[in-house]
């Protein structure tokens, strides 16, 4: 089963993170490279800025940003098969900067990952 993990970018690295991927199609304010401590930023993989403007953190949008991010992801294959063999690797960590914990897309994306890689797991925190 793939380990893949999201977390915020505020929250402390960890060691246990594995490899620390950056999912936000924007750099986070305030923080430098070294500070984040990531090991790669793949915006290829994040929802268009299209999307993201339709969307807006609109909670009655919701399902519907899904199933939309979904259909981009599903056309972005190079990215998506990029991060499924860093995970079957080890632990892959996804940093995304929102504030909604609960609804986000580093969240739909760990979803789409494990449902391509025929494993699908809900939990979406770090232990």
């Amino acid at each position: 089963m793939l380990d893949i993990r999201i977390k915020r970018v505020y929250d402390p690295t960890d060691p246990q993170d594995g490899l620390r991927v950056l999912v936000d199609r924007l750099w986070p304010r305030g923080f430098t490279r070294e500070k984040l401590g990531t090991d790669l930023w793949l915006k290829e993989i994040t929802p268009s800025n299209e999307l993201r403007n339709w969307y807006h953190h609109d909670l009655a949008r919701r399902k519907e940003f899904t199933q939309r991010y979904f259909a981009e992801l599903n056309s972005n294959p190079v990215a998506v098969q990029l991060l499924i063999k860093y995970a079957q690797k080890g632990r892959v960590t996804l940093l995304y900067a929102t504030r909604d914990i609960e609804h986000n897309h580093a969240s739909d994306l760990r979803e789409y990952l494990l449902s391509k890689s025929g494993k699908v797991d809900r939990e979406v925190s770090s232990p």
